[in-house]
């Protein structure tokens, strides 16, 4: 149904918003490490956060549309 689709949309806007997290890091110049790709935000964050995203897509798929609560 329409909440379903409403549900999946959220659930790929999270996803994206976990992998733009995991953007960045790197170095121009392949002689020099940067030790910011090791920091929270790309190691703990943002996979948490695309977790999160397919926790979402999975419960929209499950949902039962035409059950509501009583």
């Amino acid at each position: 149904g329409k909440k379903n689709y409403l549900i999946m949309i959220i659930g790929v806007v999270v996803i994206l918003i976990g992998f733009a997290l995991m953007l960045g890091g790197g170095s121009d110049d392949p002689t020099i490490f940067n030790e910011e790709i090791y920091n929270f935000q790309r190691i703990r964050l943002a996979p948490t956060v695309v977790l999160i995203g397919l926790a979402i897509e999975v419960y929209a798929i499950m949902a039962n549309p035409g059950q509501e609560k009583k």
